[in-house]
Parts: C-alpha cells; sequence; structure tokens
C-alpha cells in the first residue's frame, strides 16, 4: 500500500542544478575562462563537494565579484524554470489516491519553499524536510526518516522519487521504494540500487507504482 510520495526537489520537480551549472558557464565563458563542465556536474546531488568553483580563475581574481555575477545570473535563470514533466500528475494522482505528499531535500528551507511557492506547489505538500531539519543530509537516510515520522507512515509505504545517486541512495538506506528519474545533469549516475528507473516522471502512473509495490511487497 503506498501510503506516502516523498520528492526531492532540485533536479526533480524543476532543474535548478543545471541552470547552476549553466550560470557558472555563462560567467566563465563572459570573464574568458574555460569552463570544465564535467567537474562541475560531479558536484551534482551532494550536499557538501569539496571544490573551489573559481579554481580556473587567476588567483588574484576578486571572487566575491564573480560569485555575485554567478548569483544574479543563475537567479535570472531560475525565475524561468518550470515544473518538470509528470511531476503535476503524479501530485495529482497521489492525492486522488489519499496519499499524503513530502518533500526531501538536501537544500535549505528558503531555497525550497521559494521555487514551491512560485510554482504554485507549495501548499500541496504536507512536509517539508531540508538539510538543516537533520545533523547529516543525503546520502545519509536521516532526512528521509524524518520526513515519513512527521508524516506519520511507515518506511515501506512511502515512494521516494530522486534524480541523483545520493538522493536514491538516502532513500534505499531509509528503507523507502526509489525512482529514479535522473536529468541531463545526473544522467551519468549509478542507479543500480533503486526499485525502478525511468526516463522522465511522466513514466510515473498510478498503476505502474502500485504494481511495483504490489509484485515485490517490500522495497529491497
Amino acid at each position: 500500500m503506498i501510503r506516502a510520495l516523498i520528492f526531492d526537489f532540485d533536479g526533480l520537480i524543476c532543474d535548478t542544478e543545471t541552470a547552476l551549472i549553466d550560470a557558472y558557464g555563462a560567467i566563465y565563458r563572459q570573464h574568458g575562462v574555460p569552463f570544465d563542465r564535467e567537474l562541475f556536474l560531479r558536484s551534482v546531488g551532494h550536499a557538501d563537494y569539496a571544490f573551489d568553483p573559481w579554481h580556473a580563475f587567476e588567483k588574484r581574481a576578486d571572487r566575491l565579484a564573480l560569485e555575485l555575477e554567478r548569483r544574479e545570473h543563475n537567479r535570472q535563470l531560475e525565475e524561468e524554470l518550470p515544473i518538470l514533466p509528470g511531476v503535476l500528475d503524479l501530485l495529482t494522482a497521489g492525492e486522488t489516491a489519499g496519499a499524503r505528499l513530502g518533500i526531501a531535500s538536501n537544500s535549505r528551507h528558503d531555497h525550497v519553499e521559494r521555487h514551491l511557492h512560485r510554482l504554485g506547489l507549495l501548499s500541496r505538500f504536507s512536509v517539508i524536510g531540508c538539510r538543516e531539519d537533520v545533523i547529516s543530509p543525503k546520502p545519509e537516510p536521516d532526512l528521509y526518516r524524518h520526513v515519513v515520522n512527521e508524516l506519520g507512515v511507515a518506511p515501506h509505504d512511502a515512494v521516494a522519487f530522486e534524480d541523483s545517486r545520493t538522493g536514491s541512495l538516502a532513500a534505499k538506506r531509509a528503507k523507502l521504494w526509489a525512482v529514479a528519474a535522473p536529468n541531463s545533469s545526473t544522467a551519468h549516475h549509478d542507479f543500480s540500487h533503486v526499485d525502478w528507473k525511468v526516463a522522465s516522471l511522466l513514466e510515473c502512473t498510478w498503476p505502474k507504482l502500485t504494481g511495483m509495490v504490489e509484485r515485490d511487497l517490500r522495497p529491497r
């Protein structure tokens, strides 16, 4: 029985991850510095990634000014981001079936809630769990445990939707069902541990989700 659907945010509900990388790339190009997109892709889905995003610039470069340029460009890109395909249909299917809806994101509340409000989705989620709600973010299971507890459901009665290896590992470690819907920034991730990998959330119809649960009875 599926009693809850829990969604990652960045890269799953809207593609803020690609927008972030595009913003860095734009500033690099504006300053005539070669941009290693593959290096930045490695950071997607991680709460903390130990690398200097301005490493390719000269040491005397004003990094604060560069970061302010990046943030402004990023803001402009994000304001145009749509809801990704399949999200609205899945939310509606879950609500119709009586499932509770939650968010489990490694981003902060202000970021997630601002975008959910912009997209007209904020009121549809009963619980919004973010990185400041737990000691250890994804890939540790803490965030998913927090959200299922707040929703009042058992982990094996909840399905998590993720776009990254880090997030889907967290869901599986918390004993939830995990569906991976990678985007262009996470398509290279290893999702061999998930219960179902899809090209888009458009594939996740309610009959297919319930069929997944009924076939295997409990997540691996």
